[in-house]
């Protein structure tokens, strides 16, 4: 069964060789990026968990802000820093509680964006072959079935025999592109979904951080 799929493969007609190649690198490609997400969008997940712990333990903020300043805080611990920092560079001057508030949201908020558009990164990639490859690959079969069947204008009786391998090796290239769509939108719904979840949870963090830093603009004297 290998080898005659193999020679199917080896006989098709060349465009039809540039289809299957084209799918086969792009699924080789989106396998890879959706393990490296896998392991990035984790990493985040465990991050946060961790970060939180540490956070909610009574720890005191100015040390738990000194630890991550110095290491490389990415996550939800970005967030953290961007809202310190602007709440400890802004309290030297005594501004507004409002105005304190104002700025430190602004900050942390950009930097859920820019947490959430690191995890986003390259995703397109998956919603694209997603989407485009069952049609490449059915573009593939299309093409090699007009050959199969042009081929029939030279013989004087056309049977099914003749034109089966045609058609057999234009419909491994829909398989193809079967193969290389499902896991990518597969793992590009559940990524999204996953990225989704961590943001709302970035933001309920900020949300009860900015209270917190509030209460402690509002209490000094």
């Amino acid at each position: 069964m290998n080898d005659s799929l193999l020679d199917l493969i080896v006989n098709a007609s060349p465009l039809v060789q540039a289809v299957m190649a084209l799918l086969l690198l792009a699924s080789v490609v989106s396998w890879a990026l959706v393990f490296h997400k896998s392991r990035q969008i984790r990493e985040a997940e465990i991050r946060a968990g961790v970060f939180e712990s540490r956070f909610w333990s009574g720890i005191d903020l100015a040390d738990l802000y000194t630890q991550l300043a110095r290491d490389e805080a990415r996550g939800i611990e970005s967030v953290f820093v961007a809202g310190y920092r602007e709440f400890a560079r802004l309290f030297k001057y005594q501004p507004a509680a409002a105005v304190l508030g104002e700025n430190t949201e602004r900050a942390m908020r950009v930097a859920i964006s820019r947490a959430l558009d690191e995890l986003d990164d390259r995703l397109a990639f998956l919603a694209t072959v997603g989407s485009t490859s069952p049609y490449v690959g059915l573009f593939g079969t299309v093409w090699g079935i007009m050959s199969a069947f042009r081929a029939l204008q030279h013989v004087q009786q056309a049977t099914l025999a003749l034109v089966a391998p045609g058609i057999a090796e234009a419909l491994i290239a829909t398989a193809m592109g079967l193969f290389a769509a499902i896991p990518a939108v597969i793992a590009y719904n559940r990524y999204t979904t996953r990225i989704d979840r961590l943001g709302r949870r970035y933001e309920h963090f900020a949300e009860e951080f900015l209270c917190l830093l509030q209460r402690r603009a509002l209490e000094k004297p």
